[in-house]
């Protein structure tokens, strides 16, 4: 458990398999949020990932955000917040 959040992180998540050394690592995760963000711009949601608090953070634009440890819990919290289903393969994910 982190020391400063509290936020439990689970190690060893198959999305972060890849980068041989922590800087591949990190520059793989900033590769991937730029994908994610690029996917949930068409609810207009967005995602951060500062490469130092486990997780993501995902924001709504009414100023609501989230915590959440990977890309799973991702995907259900952007649905919680758009009030819809998020479906990262759908075409309104692709398109948008």
């Amino acid at each position: 458990m982190c020391s400063a959040c509290g936020f439990p992180a689970r190690p060893g998540h198959w999305t972060d398999a890849g980068g041989a050394t922590p800087g591949e690592r990190l520059r793989l995760r900033l590769i991937r949020l730029a994908a994610v963000n690029r996917l949930l711009a068409a609810y207009g949601l967005s995602a951060h990932d500062d490469g130092v608090t486990p997780g993501l953070q995902l924001f709504a634009p009414g100023g609501a955000r989230e915590l959440v440890p990977d890309l799973d819990a991702l995907w259900a919290a952007a649905a919680r917040m758009a009030g819809a289903p998020v479906d990262p393969l759908s075409a309104r994910a692709l398109d948008g």
